[in-house]
C-alpha cells in the first residue's frame, strides 16, 4: 500500500511538471513577438532596397529642352549641353526604408543622324527598365504632331533592331496593358490614396477602346509639352484662341492613347509640374506611391497620368470648337507662320564720316547744278555785285545802263528812269526817224512831249548832284530842247 501510494504520487507530480512546462507564459510569447517582428523587418528591408539600373530615354527636336528639363530634376542649375547622347542622372531617395539610389538620364540628340547611339542608353537586357520621354516644344506647336510621330517611329525601329524575345516583348507588353486597365483615381480621403477595388473589381478588367494602345512599345511612355509659357505669347503674336489650344491638345492625347503614355505641360521657367514629373517617373520605375490626380483645368497645367484617358473625355473638348471642326488636319488649322528674314542676318558696318562726305561730294560733282525756283548764273559776277539776269527786258536795260563804279541809291534811279525812256524810244513805229536810236531825243509821241521833258529835266537835276555824274547824260538835254523847236 505505502508502495502504490508513492507511486501514484510520483506520478501526479511529474504530470503537473509536464503540464507546467507545456503552458506557455503569457510574457514570454510577447517578447519572442517583438523579436520575430524585428528580424522580419531587417530581412524585409535588406531585400527591399532600391533598384539600380533604371533608365530614362528622353527624346525631342533640338531646342525643345531636353537637357534643361533633365538638369532640372537633377537639381543643377549651371550645366553643359553635348552632342550625341548625353549621360545625366537625378536622385531617388526612399524615406521608408532610409535608402538612395541614382537614376540614369540619357538625353539624345535631336538630329536623326545620331540615333544609332540608343544601343548605349537602352541595351537589349534594361529594356524593362527602362521609360522613354519624348519632349515637345509648345512654342513651335505647328512641329508638336510630326515630331511625337517621327520620334515614336525612332522608337519602335530601335526595340526591333533589339531582337528581344518573343515570351519577353509580350511579357512586356501585357504588362504595360494590364497597367493601364489597373489605373485607378486617387481617392478622395485625407492621406489621399487611391480609392480601393474589391476583389471582383480587381478581377474583372475593362477592355481597351479602339484607339487605345494600337502602338503597344512593351516599355513605359510619358509625352512632356515644354516651355507652355509661350501659350500667351501665342494668342498675342499668332492670334491662337482657346479652341486652338484644345484642338492641339486633343490630338496629342489621341498619340498617348495610341501609345498608352501620359501626358504632362509643363514650364522649366516657372517651374510648373516639375514636381509632378518627377513623382509620376519615380511612380513608375521604382513603384513608389503617387497621389496625383489628372489635372484638365488649367491649359497650361495639364496632366493626364497613362490609364485615365478615353474617347469619350477627349470629346469634350470639341464642345468649345466654334471655327474648327474635331476631324480637320492638323497642319490645316495649326499653321506654321511665315518665316519672316531679319536685318541682323548680316551686320551692316557705318563707314567712316569724311569717307561718306567724299563720296557724297564726288556724287554732287556729277550732277548738273539746279535749283528749285529759277536757272543759276553760272557767269562769274563783277566785284561790285551786279544782280542776277533776268528774262524781263527792263531789268536787262537797267543792268545796262547802271556804271560799274559804286553809286548812290539817286544815280541808281536816274539810271532806271534812262531805262525806261530808252525802251519808249525804241519801241516806235518803222516810219518813224531814229526808231533804234537809244536817246530820248527821238521820241515822237503826241501828248507825251511836255511830259517827257519834264521827265527829263528832272533827270538832270538828279544827275547834276552826283559827283561822279556819267557825262551821256548831259549830252541828251540839246535833243530834248530839239523837241521844243
Amino acid at each position: 500500500m505505502a508502495t502504490s501510494g508513492r507511486s501514484a504520487l510520483l506520478s501526479s507530480t511529474s504530470t503537473g511538471l509536464k503540464s507546467t512546462l507545456e503552458t506557455p507564459n503569457p510574457e514570454d510569447d510577447d517578447g519572442q513577438n517583438l523579436w520575430s517582428t524585428i528580424l522580419s523587418e531587417v530581412s524585409t528591408h535588406s531585400r527591399s532596397k532600391l533598384p539600380s539600373g533604371k533608365n530614362v530615354l528622353v527624346m525631342g527636336e533640338v531646342g525643345s529642352g531636353k537637357t534643361t528639363l533633365v538638369a532640372k530634376l537633377q537639381g543643377v542649375e549651371e550645366y553643359m549641353k553635348g552632342r550625341g547622347l548625353e549621360y545625366l542622372y537625378f536622385s531617388v531617395h526612399d524615406d521608408d526604408i532610409d535608402d538612395h539610389t541614382r537614376c540614369n538620364a540619357w538625353v539624345l540628340d535631336g538630329d536623326l543622324y545620331h540615333k544609332g547611339l540608343q544601343g548605349v542608353a537602352v541595351p537589349v537586357d534594361a529594356i524593362g527598365n527602362s521609360l522613354l520621354l519624348i519632349t515637345v516644344d509648345m512654342s513651335r506647336p505647328w512641329n508638336a504632331l510630326d515630331s511625337l510621330q517621327k520620334w515614336a517611329a525612332v522608337a519602335r525601329e530601335h526595340i526591333d533592331k533589339l531582337r528581344v524575345a518573343p515570351e519577353t516583348l509580350r511579357e512586356l507588353e501585357h504588362r504595360l496593358v494590364k497597367q493601364f486597365q489597373e489605373y485607378t483615381e486617387p481617392g478622395s480621403g485625407d492621406d489621399g490614396t487611391p480609392q480601393r477595388r474589391s476583389e471582383e473589381e480587381e478581377s474583372v478588367l475593362l477592355p481597351l477602346g479602339d484607339n487605345t494602345l494600337t502602338h503597344n512599345l512593351g516599355i513605359p511612355m510619358v509625352v512632356v509639352c515644354t516651355k507652355c509659357d509661350a501659350i500667351s505669347t501665342l494668342e498675342k503674336e499668332h492670334d491662337y484662341r482657346d479652341e486652338h489650344l484644345d484642338f492641339i491638345q486633343s490630338h496629342i492625347r489621341r498619340f498617348c492613347l495610341q501609345y498608352g503614355a501620359s501626358l504632362l505641360y509643363m514650364s522649366v521657367k516657372e517651374m510648373k509640374n516639375l514636381d509632378v514629373l518627377y513623382k509620376y517617373l519615380v511612380h513608375r520605375l521604382y513603384g513608389f506611391p503617387f497621389h496625383c490626380p489628372a489635372q484638365v483645368v488649367e491649359r497650361d497645367a495639364v496632366f493626364i497620368p497613362s490609364g485615365w484617358d478615353n474617347e469619350k473625355k477627349i470629346a469634350i473638348l470639341h464642345e468649345n470648337f466654334q471655327t474648327i471642326k474635331a476631324d480637320d488636319n492638323f497642319e490645316d488649322v495649326i499653321v506654321k507662320p511665315p518665316v519672316r528674314k531679319f536685318v541682323h542676318e548680316k551686320e551692316i558696318q557705318a563707314e567712316d564720316d569724311q569717307v561718306f562726305l567724299v563720296k557724297l561730294q564726288s556724287l554732287l560733282a556729277k550732277q548738273p547744278a539746279v535749283t528749285a525756283g529759277r536757272p543759276v548764273d553760272t557767269t562769274t559776277r563783277a566785284p561790285s555785285g551786279s544782280p542776277r539776269t533776268s528774262n524781263r527786258s527792263a531789268a536787262a536795260n537797267v543792268a545796262n545802263a547802271m556804271p560799274q563804279s559804286g553809286q548812290t541809291s539817286e544815280g541808281v534811279l536816274a539810271n532806271f528812269f534812262n531805262s525806261l525812256l530808252t525802251k519808249k524810244a525804241g519801241a516806235g513805229g518803222p516810219g518813224t526817224p531814229g526808231g533804234g536810236n537809244n536817246t530820248p531825243g527821238t521820241v515822237r509821241k503826241s501828248g507825251s512831249k511836255l511830259g517827257l521833258s519834264d521827265v527829263q529835266a528832272e533827270l538832270d537835276r538828279i544827275s547834276s548832284r552826283e559827283t561822279d555824274s556819267d557825262p551821256p547824260n548831259s549830252n541828251e538835254t540839246p535833243a530834248a530842247d530839239g523837241q521844243d523847236t
